[in-house]
């Protein structure tokens, strides 16, 4: 069952969703969602630094990649054909008995910006920033503004708590993420 506005106002109240900064409901409530907002930092790919990724070499990933912080006030341009990760702005801490589901937004997917490749499904017992593995589908650039609504996150209500919450699921590798960390796919070697 998907939480309502109305029962996400309870969740947000009672504890059971945990949003930090607070949100704004006048801007970022919709009827079954609460749009989140782009962080300012990415981890973009530097392409000419190898000619493949090897998913199983712990440090291949951080040295094709660099973490981008945009200043205040500025954009990160997404050219077309990019693949960035980024985070929210906000911090998301989920309740054992709810999942999280990260969906993009209609006004961006118009522009050729897509928000997730895999990742939507946010764990009971989820904390940290959401990144969000952001790709250009279009032909032209697309500007992108730090604090800008970006996302939508949906609450779903479990049948009964979750026992092992993602926090103290045994091989766990994005715990209290806070940036765009790299993927850490090598540790299930």
């Amino acid at each position: 069952m998907v939480l309502s506005d109305q029962d996400l106002k309870k969740a947000l109240k009672n504890g059971l969703i945990k949003i930090s900064p607070a949100i704004d409901f006048k801007t970022q409530l919709g009827p079954c969602s609460i749009d989140l907002r782009l962080g300012k930092t990415f981890r973009v790919f530097e392409h000419s630094k190898s000619p493949y990724i090897n998913p199983l070499d712990k440090n291949h990933s951080n040295e094709i990649t660099r973490e981008v912080t945009v200043k205040d006030g500025e954009q990160f341009m997404i050219q077309p054909g990019d693949f960035v990760l980024a985070v929210t702005l906000e911090r998301i801490v989920i309740h054992p008995s709810l999942l999280g589901r990260l969906e993009g937004r209609s006004s961006l997917g118009r522009l050729g910006i897509v928000v997730h490749s895999t990742a939507s499904v946010f764990e009971p017992g989820w904390d940290g920033q959401a990144v969000l593995e952001l790709g250009n589908l279009g032909r032209i650039a697309v500007a992108l503004y730090p604090g800008m609504r970006i996302c939508a996150m949906t609450f779903e209500k479990l049948t009964s708590p979750a026992q092992t919450p993602y926090t103290k699921k045994k091989g766990a590798k994005y715990i209290g993420q806070n940036g765009p960390d790299e993927s850490k796919i090598h540790q299930e070697k």
